[in-house]
């Protein structure tokens, strides 16, 4: 990772494995060469189209492959995992655009990617790959949703979790990762995508005391969770 961008990351230790959290909401595990994207929600403004829902311009999906092939190249991954919730739905995946999947193909070559299972986008979606319910590497496990009483050393996502924070007179909201030095939960990466307020019971019984949230955008802060 080159230095300027080293600066604005925010490096921290889960089950005794050094990771780093990136402005974009990806997290990079430096030792495995690995980088970990969660609900990246592809091809929703197609899904939200076909549900007669509201008409969202057609462009989120190449934004966030943009901004996933950045991510790929200032870290250097040999290994992609992506968290589950990659796609809105099955539907979607299969609508996806032939310029998008010949970008996401690109992406996949020279490198081991992993879909884990996600409860929009269950089982295998015929891209390259491999689709797993789970992954296990060293002391973490990486599994889409949360599970109470985990083992240390879980990442997940599916929450979208977002701080809500007052600083020189104004209210901020940003998506964030959430620690306690067990478990992680990691943001939303997908441009579409809502989320839930770090201080949400279904979020916070989760962690125990001292939990931190890492705040994205140019430049990760940590700050105590309320």
């Amino acid at each position: 990772m080159r230095s300027e961008q080293a600066m604005n990351i925010h490096a921290f230790d889960l089950a005794g494995e050094r990771l780093a959290a990136l402005p974009s909401g990806a997290l990079h595990w430096p030792a495995m060469e690995l980088l970990c994207v969660s609900d990246l929600h592809l091809c929703k403004a197609e899904r939200m189209a076909r549900r007669g829902g509201e008409m969202l311009p057609p462009y989120e999906t190449r934004d966030t492959l943009g901004r996933l092939e950045a991510d790929i190249r200032s870290t250097g991954a040999a290994t992609v995992i992506c968290l589950g919730d990659s796609f809105d739905d099955r539907q979607a995946a299969e609508a996806m655009e032939e310029d998008d999947r010949l970008w996401l193909a690109r992406l996949q070559a020279g490198r081991r990617w992993v879909w884990i299972e996600g409860n929009h986008d269950p089982g295998a979606l015929g891209f390259g790959g491999t689709y797993l319910a789970e992954y296990r590497a060293r002391a973490l496990t990486f599994r889409h949703i949360a599970e109470a009483g985990a083992e240390s050393g879980e990442i997940s996502g599916h929450y979208h979790p977002k701080a809500r924070i007052s600083a020189r007179g104004k209210t901020l909201t940003r998506a964030c990762f959430l620690t306690d030095g067990a478990r992680l939960i990691l943001p939303a990466y997908g441009t579409y995508t809502g989320g839930l307020p770090w201080t949400d019971p279904a979020i916070r019984r989760l962690f125990g005391v001292g939990a931190r949230a890492f705040l994205t955008g140019t430049k990760v802060h940590a700050v105590p969770v309320p």
